[in-house]
């Protein structure tokens, strides 16, 4: 039988479009910490060393957006001039302006949210990992985040913020991982680093402590492929919210609807009902009902309960499919109140989703990673 292959990539927080998706959740949770109820579209396109900021808002908030978008890229690590971009000399242009009250009648209730958009929403798990999200993906922000780590601790003090990681694996007959095939790193470096030098720093420091016993003589490791990345960031790439929604998610393993996550408040169902579905994907596959499980959503706008309740799986389901979807909605809030409600999304606590994936990090606290669920799931379908 041929091996199947999955393939998933990652991108650092310094990336030109993770740029972007950071200032936008920043700026949603400025407007989270001062009034929960805040309805919040931000947008954010940076090229060059000019950052736009556009979008809806409409809050009783009083929010500094250029101080949070300053505040964000210094954080990030673009603070020196010579990179083309940085935190005290970009030019940034805000344009942000209320929600068209056309939207806003479907979406604000005395009791209850409407959609505040129609669409499909998508959740998946997988047992391939303890996080229970795919192998590729998992990796994948594994390598991002530890060339952030180097670079900011100073072990690796001649990377620069952007950077990338691609990571492939094979999966035996019953889908599980069973050999790495390849790992990608491309990272932004300082002019003045040899070749030599930041090929032993990447692999000994980054690549080797991250995908350990994977990693074996045949895998094939490529660093920097094209040979240099010194101009990197937005003075080499233009940047935008919401376009690394593969990445955001399973790296292309399960489906994605379309929609961006960040920058918006819980009333969009985009954030709202992929969180929800995630949430209860992972809740199937750690009861063990499903080795890997895909969750479908669908809302009209304006209405608080789903038009679709959807469940399917790569592998056979422990149970019939009509019963877990009957589970699902006697188990789980489905209305847009209720989930905003049990996932706790009225807080300022998105600005960290942005990167990194905003799914598999069970360190976050994150109410969509828990578990909590699995065994009246059980129950439910073994009654």
């Amino acid at each position: 039988m041929v091996a199947r292959y999955t393939t998933a990539e990652s991108v650092t927080e310094g990336h030109p479009d993770k740029v972007c998706d950071q200032i936008s959740d920043a700026i949603l949770d400025a407007h989270l910490a001062q009034d929960p109820m805040a309805r919040v579209a931000a947008e954010v396109l940076v090229s060059g060393n000019t950052v736009h900021i556009a979008g809806e808002v409409t809050s009783r908030a009083l929010v500094d957006v250029t101080r949070i978008a300053r505040d964000v890229i210094r954080r990030i690590g673009y603070t020196d001039p010579d990179l083309g971009f940085d935190a005290d000399g970009c030019f940034i242009l805000a344009d942000l302006h209320e929600q068209s009250p056309d939207i806003a009648q479907g979406v604000v209730r005395e009791k209850d949210f409407g959609a505040g958009d129609q669409g499909i929403f998508y959740g998946y798990a997988s047992n391939e990992t303890e996080s229970l999200m795919p192998v590729s993906i998992d990796f994948a922000h594994k390598l991002t985040r530890r060339l952030a780590e180097v670079r900011k601790s100073g072990r690796l003090a001649w990377l620069r913020p952007d950077g990338k990681a691609q990571v492939t694996f094979a999966h035996d007959k019953e889908g599980r991982p069973e050999r790495l095939i390849s790992v990608v790193v491309s990272t932004q470096h300082s002019a003045k680093i040899e070749r030599e030098q930041l090929l032993r720093g990447v692999l000994e420091e980054v690549i080797a402590p991250v995908m350990g016993s994977w990693l074996k003589r045949d895998t094939r490791v490529l660093i920097n492929p094209t040979g240099r990345f010194v101009k990197g960031g937005p003075a080499a790439d233009t940047g935008l919210t919401g376009r690394k929604i593969i990445v955001d998610t399973y790296g292309g393993i399960g489906r994605h609807g379309g929609g961006a996550f960040s920058g918006k408040d819980a009333t969009k169902v985009d954030r709202t009902g992929a969180y929800m579905a995630r949430y209860i994907a992972k809740n199937i596959v750690s009861a063990g009902l499903a080795t890997n499980c895909e969750i479908s959503l669908a809302f009209a706008i304006g209405q608080k309960e789903p038009e679709m309740v959807a469940v399917s799986s790569a592998e056979k389901l422990s149970v019939d499919s009509a019963l877990l979807e009957e589970a699902i909605r006697e188990l789980f809030p489905l209305s847009v109140s209720g989930m905003i409600d049990v996932l706790g999304l009225r807080r300022p606590i998105f600005e960290k989703t942005a990167s990194y994936g905003h799914f598999g990090r069970d360190a976050e606290g994150w109410s969509w990673e828990q578990t909590d669920r699995a065994g009246s799931l059980r129950r439910w379908c073994r009654r």
